[in-house]
């Protein structure tokens, strides 16, 4: 059994990783027009939807906010799902999507919701914003946004607790 090591990050840490993050995307960007924010299940969903309202907050527009199950696209753990829990109720044909995730590690989870993206349509860019990246990438995949790269070891595990799901935010490390 795992025990927790450290806390990386604290609430406040993470609200101000967040907050950096969008003002990355919308400089990088020139704005929140055609951007769309889709969330991979479970915790990058609760970040997007934060960044989605820090976006409101700075530019007074509201940007759409998708949900993504890449269960099925996954080729690294198989997963028998009698649902798909994706929802995405907009086109994303010439959008800038922006994919969200808590934490990236070996690109697997990033490379299969690009396939599950690609099947929805044609966007104009996808981009890749995480809250950690803690590296040991096993594809040549690399986050455009980052709020805390985390050099870790294979034996630890990184997890991100969110206030929707876990009651706190914070980032440990358990080893």
């Amino acid at each position: 059994m795992l025990s927790q090591k450290t806390v990386i990050m604290d609430e406040n840490a993470m609200r101000r990783a967040i907050a950096r993050i969008t003002y990355e995307i919308l400089e990088r960007n020139k704005g929140a027009s055609d951007i769309c924010l889709i969330g991979i299940l479970s915790r990058g969903v609760h970040l997007a939807r934060r960044i989605a309202a820090k976006i409101t907050e700075l530019e007074g527009v509201c940007v759409e906010v998708g949900v993504l199950d890449i269960t099925s696209y996954r080729d690294d753990e198989k997963y028998v799902s009698d649902s798909d829990r994706t929802q995405i109720d907009f086109d994303i044909k010439d959008k800038k999507v922006v994919l969200v995730d808590d934490v990236i590690y070996t690109g697997r989870s990033t490379r299969a919701a690009i396939d599950a993206i690609m099947e929805r349509g044609r966007p104009r860019s996808v981009q890749l914003a995480v809250l950690v990246d803690r590296g040991h990438r096993e594809l040549p995949i690399r986050p455009d946004y980052v709020g805390k790269n985390l050099p870790t070891s294979r034996e630890e595990v990184v997890k991100v607790m969110v206030e929707e799901a876990d009651g706190c935010d914070k980032v440990v490390i358990f080893g």
